[in-house]
């Protein structure tokens, strides 16, 4: 391994395009960010223009270089991540037939009963690792195929939107397996398109581009591209990940025994597989990772973060979350018999229930906000104990060390929550820019720099302590098993009255 420039990791999210330049010792040296938004033109939908993530795109990478001070030519290879599960379609030539149907989209519940019927329920979960879920790629297809037959005539090529993103800067229609098998037309095991589903749903395998793993090569970058980005022309481009295998691996949950915990406005628990393990219900995620040979299950509770500013922003609108966090830390663990159900939002992991509603449970006169604010914390990592659970069962190997990352991390007292309740090791890394990094990590390796991406993962991620399970572990084992009681109990009363439409999937 020679002297070593930058590498480029490009990360196309919903709301905002990163770009993020590393160098050979794992240092961020630039940061470039473009902000855009998203079209919500009915109920449920959630649709994006992908000339958004060009043009965010040219715009984060200019920034990222006059942030680091150099020019295009230092960049060695660009990794690209995003949103996962869009669906981008285009004609023969490569243009977009209409908005992008995003990630959050909820109008397929129809498509994925179809799913399910036309392959059957036991044998999609087999195949693909998943159940159907609105969220996924293939339902979308199915409902473009029912509700716009102009569209469906002109299709050519689908697409993720990071692969929109690379096929502007390459040319080349390509697709990662990681962010492929999140599309659930994958057959999980032998990480590629599976010509089975596709059959049985009528879809044309021609539309589906070629596939690489994570560090692999799929183009270099044109010279019309070259000139509107300020990258060097022939700058060879990986094939990187979706945001969450692309987060893992920035992390360094590379291998078994290494659990990844983002708790941000959703919560997810990452972890890879040596083998394609899934959970038998599909209540669970399991995808292929970024990392060659390895797999990964993923826990998604939707109302993680999100849950502590609902309460903040309810009861304690405009105080800052240290000041409301802090004086729970007087509050023994797991007592009183309080309660917070965080499905505030529905829930997806453990319970795929878009209709599950949050609640508190327990509640007496002798409870003051310190008690209610503590609930919210522990109820929070009760759901992810939820999750890690269904995963553990699934055959994952118990976790030696959680590496954590978002914001609620911030909290002493939360991140002491998290670790009696999930009991494991909390460690935090050096970086906070997560998917974007990880696709750099991604290009490193696909430049060469390092042998494979468990070794870039070493060299590059910097970790250190954040919390060790206490005292509390076992009164918080015995308050979760309660808590898990509580949402069978409680559904008949979310249910009631509830549309239904858009409920299932």
């Amino acid at each position: 391994m020679g002297e070593m420039g930058l590498v480029l990791g490009i990360d196309v999210s919903t709301t905002a395009t990163k770009a993020v330049l590393v160098d050979g010792s794992g240092a961020v040296r630039g940061i470039g960010t473009a902000e855009y938004g998203y079209d919500t033109p009915r109920a449920l939908w959630s649709e994006q223009d992908p000339g958004l993530w060009w043009a965010g795109s040219v715009e984060a990478i200019g920034r990222a270089l006059v942030a680091a001070g150099v020019a295009g030519e230092a960049v060695e290879a660009v990794g690209l991540t995003g949103q996962m599960h869009g669906a981008v379609l285009l004609d023969t030539a490569g243009e977009v037939l209409r908005p992008a149907i995003l990630w959050n989209d909820q109008r397929t519940a129809v498509e994925c009963d179809e799913m399910r019927a036309l392959v059957g329920p036991e044998r999609l979960i087999e195949i693909t690792g998943n159940d159907a879920i609105t969220g996924f790629t293939a339902p979308k297809l199915l409902w473009i195929r029912r509700h716009e037959a102009a569209t469906w005539a002109r299709l050519a090529h689908v697409l993720l939107p990071k692969d929109y993103l690379r096929l502007r800067l390459t040319g080349e229609y390509a697709i990662d397996v990681a962010d492929g098998s999140g599309t659930i037309l994958f057959e999980l095991a032998a990480r590629t398109w599976s010509s089975e589903v596709l059959e049985v749903l009528g879809l044309d395998p021609a539309w589906f581009p070629p596939t690489f793993e994570g560090p692999e090569v799929t183009g270099a970058l044109t010279a019309k591209a070259a000139a509107a980005t300020g990258l060097r022309a022939g700058t060879p481009v990986v094939a990187g990940g979706g945001d969450q295998s692309a987060n893992g691996v920035g992390v360094g949950a590379v291998d078994e025994g290494i659990v990844a915990l983002s708790l941000g406005t959703s919560g997810v628990i990452f972890a890879a597989t040596h083998a394609p393990i899934h959970e038998a219900r599909g209540r669970v995620h399991a995808f292929c990772h970024a990392v060659p040979g390895r797999w990964h299950l993923m826990s998604v509770m939707l109302s993680a973060a999100g849950s502590l500013r609902w309460f903040r922003d309810t009861l304690a609108p405009g105080e800052g979350f240290g000041e409301l966090v802090e004086p729970a830390a007087n509050v023994a663990a797991a007592t009183d018999g309080l309660f917070f159900l965080p499905y505030l939002t529905g829930e997806r992991s453990p319970h795929p229930d878009p209709l599950a509603r949050g609640a508190f449970v327990g509640l007496t006169v002798q409870h003051d906000r310190r008690h209610l604010t503590r609930a919210v914390l522990e109820g929070v990592a009760f759901g992810l104990r939820d999750g890690l659970d269904l995963m553990l069962a699934a055959g994952m190997p118990r976790p030696a060390q959680i590496r954590a990352s978002g914001g609620g991390l911030a909290s002493d007292v939360w991140r002491q929550i998290l670790a009696d309740v999930l009991d494991a090791e909390l460690v935090t890394t050096s970086t906070t820019e997560g998917a974007a990094f990880g696709a750099a990590v991604l290009a490193a390796t696909g430049a060469g720099w390092y042998r494979d991406v468990p070794s870039a993962a070493a060299a590059l991620v910097r970790t250190s302590h954040a919390a060790s399970p206490g005292a509390a572990r076992s009164a918080y084992a015995t308050a979760h098993a309660a808590y898990r009681e509580l949402y069978p109990a409680l559904t008949p009363t979310f249910h009631r009255g509830q549309p239904s439409d858009g409920a299932r999937g």
